[in-house]
């Protein structure tokens, strides 16, 4: 099975370069293309997008990215047998990631998968990539839903798999503009059709975020709106999730004395807790 791979790109000059090397790295795959779409910046991603080869590349204004619509478009337009979606931030060290990736799409074990994402500093995102993304390696299905909760509904666009088939055939994300959570909407649809999401813990990225608490609070507000403008998943323990990744991080820090974490934690949680909350009571924005 061939595979087309996916990345939007903005503002991505720091990234871009060692990126696509990673891509031509990989081996044991059929790639049939390296797809990049660009929204419009003022650094020197274009100019670097020209230099490089074995890719395809157009460029958008932006006004009109999309985290769920520029995907969509861009998947729906393959002819690839598996299209693979990674955001350019990722790091891919192992020239097996997207072998390990597509492996069990290929052998008919699943019609999705996605990597196991690792922070490799001491920052609080060390634990929480640590809880969502542990060493083993799990195959979900409608059976699961009820023992994992929202947890049955987890995906990631940062550097996931799916069969282009399964794609077209959901409609994707159902031409809605989501500003977050583009990849829970869709696993919640493939989960709830009958297919299987694999989690590939072989398949390694390295991916994690630094943010104020300021970015923290404005990331969960999104969060908390794509939950409002999805009330159907609240059934699934929503803040019993949340509440048991605080108690994960605050427990693991403690036991490996990592103080910066510890005084991080309490505000760090209250950002995301009323960043959520906040988003929860705005009025649904998705059509």
């Amino acid at each position: 099975m061939n595979i087309d791979i996916i990345c939007p790109l903005y503002e991505a000059e720091k990234y871009l370069a060692a990126l696509h090397g990673s891509f031509l790295m990989q081996k044991n795959v059929d790639i049939k293309g390296i797809r990049y779409v660009l929204t419009e910046s003022l650094d020197r991603s274009e100019e670097i997008l020209r230099t490089l080869g074995n890719c395809t590349w157009r460029k958008i204004n932006k006004k009109d990215f999309s985290h769920s619509l520029t995907r969509e478009e861009e998947a729906l337009s393959s002819g690839a047998d598996i299209i693979v979606f990674v955001s350019q931030d990722v790091r891919i060290v192992r020239d097996d990631w997207l072998e390990n990736l597509v492996k069990p799409i290929i052998k008919g074990e699943c019609d999705a998968s996605f990597s196991r994402q690792i922070c490799d500093d001491d920052s609080i995102e060390k634990y929480i990539r640590e809880r969502n993304y542990p060493d083993v390696s799990r195959t979900v299905s409608m059976k699961d839903v009820f023992s994992l909760g929202l947890n049955a509904f987890f995906f990631s666009n940062a550097a996931g798999a799916i069969r282009r088939d399964v794609f077209e055939k959901l409609g994707g994300y159902d031409h809605k503009d989501f500003r977050m959570s583009e990849d829970m909407y869709f696993a919640y649809k493939l989960i709830t059709n009958g297919y299987k999401i694999r989690y590939c813990a072989d398949s390694e990225v390295i991916h994690y975020h630094h943010k104020t608490l300021g970015e923290l609070y404005e990331r969960y507000c999104q969060i908390g709106e794509f939950f409002k403008d999805n009330p159907y998943l609240d059934k699934y323990n929503v803040r019993k999730s949340g509440s048991s990744l605080a108690s994960y991080v605050f427990k693991r820090a403690l036991k490996e004395g990592n103080v910066k974490v510890l005084m991080r934690w309490l505000p760090d949680m209250a950002a995301r807790y009323l960043g959520y909350n906040k988003g929860k009571k705005k009025t649904a924005q998705v059509s």
